[in-house]
């Protein structure tokens, strides 16, 4: 998850453009993991994944030919593994832009927004280097480029609804499904959004949304009830709720308050641990399910 500084910059950055900070904050943890920068001798520069088939479609003959060899780039979309480390990748950058660096940085997805740099026309730069210095300018410069495309790409109002699937095939590509993008914004938000009370003060219910219900559905999985981890109180969730109530002889009515979530938290099998420590690794594991 992101610092607190960098919340509070990418908060302000949203407000201005007119979005809740917490989406815009969902877009960026999605596609950074919460990463806002990598320190490279000693100077920090924005996170990069860089795609060697986009290198590969830039170059030809003896340019090719030597980005090939160097296991730099690849006619097939993945076949270029990117390091897991950051420093990594910037050097593998550094090494692609030694044969062409036009063609390396447009090859590379910049930012927390992850904006790739072949963009950078289509988005109103004057060149790749313009769209890179952006980057680089900082956090807020990431924000800015981040924010550009969204404008540009008409997907302002999608994320501002929360039209997740619109929102990710736009953002994404036609292919978002493949890793559950929609699913991970969803995840992000909830996780960020100010407005949802700790699971330890709601009462929940079906029509219930938000980070609160996602924890009980975990707590239920558990418990071995299967309910889906979405975030929304409907009918299956009820249903596991209205059976353990009554396993547990309570009142069988599917709300669950202090009583129903006092029973819920006695059986898991996590109890000795605490229910704060229960609930912090619920949290942790939703920011790291945005991340993957």
């Amino acid at each position: 998850m992101f610092s607190n500084t960098a919340i509070r910059e990418i908060s302000e950055a949203a407000s201005k453009a007119g979005i809740e900070p917490s989406l815009l904050l969902a877009v960026a943890q999605v596609e950074s993991g919460g990463r806002s920068h990598v320190v490279l001798r000693g100077r920090p520069e924005p996170i990069i994944r860089f795609e060697g088939h986009y290198f590969d479609r830039r170059l030809t003959g003896a340019k090719r030919a030597a980005a090939r060899a160097a296991g730099l780039s690849a006619p097939e979309a993945g076949k270029v593994a990117n390091p897991r480390g950051q420093v990594e990748r910037w050097l593998m950058f550094e090494k692609a832009a030694h044969i062409d660096r036009k063609a390396a940085c447009e090859s590379v997805s910049w930012g927390i927004g992850q904006v790739m740099g072949a963009h950078w026309s289509w988005l109103g730069f004057a060149d790749v280097e313009a769209l890179v210095a952006e980057s680089r300018r900082g956090l807020a410069g990431q924000v800015a480029l981040m924010l550009r495309f969204i404008e540009k790409a008409a997907l302002k109002d999608a994320l501002i609804a929360r039209d997740w699937a619109r929102f990710a095939r736009g953002y994404n590509g036609p292919g978002y499904r493949r890793n559950h993008y929609d699913r991970k914004l969803a995840r992000a938000y909830r996780a960020y959004s100010a407005d949802d009370p700790p699971l330890s003060e709601a009462v929940l219910r079906t029509g219930t949304r938000g980070a609160a219900v996602e924890s009980l559905q975990l707590m239920l999985c558990a418990l071995g009830r299967r309910v889906a981890v979405d975030g929304v109180f409907g009918p299956q969730t009820e249903l596991a709720v209205q059976r353990f109530q009554t396993e547990a002889g309570l009142v069988s009515d599917g709300i669950v308050g202090p009583v129903t979530l006092d029973a819920i938290t006695s059986r898991l099998p996590y109890r000795a641990l605490g229910f704060r420590l229960w609930a912090y690794f619920l949290r942790l594991g939703r920011f790291l399910g945005a991340m993957f």
